[in-house]
């Protein structure tokens, strides 16, 4: 088996993968929602982080609970959690962005037994003042939390043993797109994102033995950049599609950088090392690149979108939503608006758990792909 092979090994299955990790027993199991969960204080208290992106069955379980109108997203992690799929979590994590994350925590702590739950409820206006005090005493106040929870001792020096760990595996992500980037052919999009996505789910000691492999492998390979197809940049939250990669791929595009949480939102803006480490975890937060459920600007996440698309010589944008995710369907009009003063042509495609039918979806990326 391949490096690449043992990531997409993890995400075929990813509840085995959980079960798998309970029985060896080393680490605790505390399940997380979003890219704004401080991982490293969750691996510094002696447990194991791993994100929960929802199951693709049929959901009816969660029905019960939550409006059809939630996303995908939230009525899939419900749907797990009440079907007996998450049994092997210690833990929940919930730090409070959208409404439905939010109601989901709600929810969840009312219906899932067995697991402790916590919130984090961060600051949404990032650009204030008291923004990073205010983030620094949501950490302090969750690293206490997470004390009590785990019955463990999280201590300074674990804290920064785990920033480091965690910089380490997000620099090798960045490493990673930017060899993308230079090189489009050097490595499918489903395949790099089976990396970025099992990385927030495998034991991170594996993740940093596989992806040195990973880049030295890719690095042998010969340059194909000029046969790689029309350069394209995936916009959007959650994606849980990989076949959308070798779709825009087989109708002659090529992902070279992405604004996703499940993507560059995860690892960009690496945390300050040598300093205390809670106020370094706060300016992380507060200066990464924000979702859209956070504010730091009028424009910021516009003009973000529009400096990655120049940056990466990007040809057209591709925003890739959730259906019913609101706070990503409230910034479209905008973002569009910015790329079309900049003359950067885009494209938006909703999907649920399932894609809209592959011949639907190839004639609109060939006919976009063909405008450009």
């Amino acid at each position: 088996m391949t490096p690449i092979d043992e990531f997409h090994e993890v995400l075929r299955d990813p509840a085995a993968y959980g079960r798998k990790l309970r029985e060896e027993g080393r680490r605790k199991i505390v399940g997380y929602f979003c890219s704004y969960t401080p991982e490293e204080m969750i691996y510094a208290a002696g447990a194991h982080p791993m994100r929960l992106f929802g199951t693709g069955e049929n959901i009816h379980l969660a029905d019960a609970h939550l409006q059809s109108y939630c996303c995908s997203l939230v009525r899939g992690a419900l749907e797990g959690a009440l079907a007996g799929h998450l049994e092997f979590l210690d833990g929940a994590v919930f730090p409070h962005t959208c409404d439905s994350i939010q109601r989901l925590s709600d929810v969840w702590r009312m219906n899932v037994k067995g697991p402790f739950h916590l919130d984090i409820v961060m600051p949404v206006k990032l650009d204030a003042e008291s923004a990073k005090e205010y983030m620094a005493d949501v950490l302090k106040r969750f690293r206490k939390d997470l004390e009590d929870k785990l019955d463990a001792k999280l201590s300074d020096e674990a804290l920064k043993d785990a920033i480091v760990r965690f910089n380490k595996i997000r620099g090798c992500l960045g490493r990673l797109y930017e060899m993308k980037n230079k090189n489009p052919g050097i490595i499918s999009g489903s395949d790099l994102y089976a990396i970025v996505k099992a990385s927030m789910m495998m034991d991170r000691g594996r993740v940093l033995d596989l992806l040195p492999k990973v880049i030295a492998d890719l690095g042998k390979k010969k340059a194909t950049a000029e046969t790689a197809g029309r350069r394209l940049v995936l916009a959007g939250g959650i994606c849980n599609h990989p076949d959308i990669y070798r779709i825009i791929e087989e109708t002659g595009g090529t992902v070279v950088w992405d604004d996703l949480c499940t993507g560059s939102r995860y690892f960009e803006g690496l945390t300050e090392e040598g300093k205390d480490p809670v106020t370094a975890l706060a300016e992380r937060y507060i200066s990464r690149p924000p979702c859209p459920a956070k504010h730091a600007g009028l424009f910021s996440r516009a003009d973000h979108l529009v400096r990655i698309a120049k940056e990466k010589r990007a040809e057209g944008v591709v925003f890739f939503f959730l259906k019913f995710c609101d706070p990503h369907a409230f910034d479209y009009p905008y973002m569009k608006e910015a790329l079309d003063g900049e003359g950067i042509p885009s494209v938006m495609v909703e999907a649920e758990d399932q894609l809209p039918s592959e011949g639907q979806l190839q004639t609109r990326f060939e006919t976009f792909v063909q405008m450009l």
